[in-house]
């Protein structure tokens, strides 16, 4: 397995987000790298930078998921934000099109408001080089499995399923799961993506919402409870050429280990009836009862079993970090999985 991390992914490092209305320390920084590097030696495994962080085949792979405005807005936004008076130091939208806007705004503070969908996704000067470099680690993974690589993992921050065609969201700008599955969708007709992270991956979900080619399914916290709130239902199933080709299993907040591995075991059911040449596997860690944004109630041990029913899919897998947040159980956590992943 190769293994894939770009340094420049420290340059995104937000020192707080809106936690309940007020400001908090960031979850989401450099540190989760360190901790996740740590897991991977745990189990024997090192991580290698990839090649160039802002590539013009990762410019026009990104234009293939979002939108070339939302993409110049991440480019260009904090020099324009800086530019107005008494702006602050990071840009943070204090306004929202809810329920749908009409018009495109041209002033800074109104496309902060359209493209950033909530308050966990300020950018800083650097923000833009960081974000780049997890895609392009998302890349580097997905064109391994495609040299021929039966597996490879992408240690990306800031993560990705949030983010969907023009919107930020969840510390998510770029969605590198998406990213993943669109190289592979190059090489083989049907890809799928396999989302076990915490949160349900609405990014994610609107990108290939209508697409057949590429089946997303997503075991999650009940958004009626929780994080995104407003995507995540059993009952969103795709739309045209997708319908059918999105599973969502929802799952109700706390649940346990037992509970979150049944799901997945109907999940990978539905997977294979797909019959998809590839697997893109979102992987999150957040599902931990200790996690900082905890809503599941999963052991460490559960992890080593998610790896190995991943495993069991006999599939080349490209695995892209998602969520899991610092505490002493991160490294573990991932360490287990990575066991259990490569152990079967």
């Amino acid at each position: 397995m190769k293994l894939f991390y770009h340094p420049d992914q420290e340059r995104h490092a937000p020192e707080t987000f809106l936690l309940r209305g007020r400001p908090a320390p960031s979850p989401e920084g450099p540190v989760r790298a360190e901790l996740l590097t740590r897991g991977l030696a745990e189990v024997g495994l090192a991580l290698t930078p990839p090649g160039d962080s802002d590539g013009e085949r990762l410019r026009e792979r990104l234009a293939r998921i979002h939108t070339p405005r939302y993409l110049t807005f991440l480019e260009t936004i904090h020099a324009r934000w800086r530019a107005m008076p008494d702006a602050a130091e990071i840009v943070a939208p204090n306004v929202h099109p809810c329920g749908g806007g009409h018009h495109y705004p041209r002033h800074p503070v109104g496309q902060a408001g359209w493209h950033l969908h909530d308050m966990a996704c300020p950018i800083t000067a650097d923000s833009f080089a960081g974000i780049l470099a997890s895609a392009a680690t998302a890349q580097a993974a997905a064109e391994a499995e495609r040299g021929g690589e039966h597996a490879a993992y992408a240690l990306c921050r800031p993560p990705g399923h949030h983010a969907g065609p023009e919107r930020a969201g969840g510390f998510c700008f770029l969605n590198n799961a998406a990213l993943a599955a669109t190289v592979l969708r190059e090489g083989f007709p049907k890809v799928a993506i396999l989302d076990v992270d915490l949160h349900h991956g609405n990014g994610t979900q609107d990108i290939f919402y209508a697409d057949g080619t590429v089946w997303t399914g997503s075991v999650h916290a009940d958004p009626a409870d929780f994080y995104p709130f407003f995507w995540g239902g059993a009952d969103e199933t795709g739309e045209g050429a997708g319908q059918g080709a999105n599973v969502n299993l929802p799952l109700p907040v706390g649940s346990d280990g037992a509970a979150f591995l049944a799901a997945l075991d109907t999940l990978i059911e539905r997977l294979d009836a797909f019959a998809p040449q590839v697997v893109v596997v979102a992987l999150g860690l957040d599902a931990h009862k200790a996690d900082p944004l905890a809503g599941l109630g999963l052991e460490t041990d559960d992890f080593a079993a998610v790896g190995r029913r991943l495993a069991a899919l006999n599939r080349p897998t490209v695995l892209v970090q998602e969520g899991g947040y610092p505490t002493e159980h991160l490294s573990h956590n991932l360490a287990a999985f990575m066991g259990g992943f490569q152990g079967a």
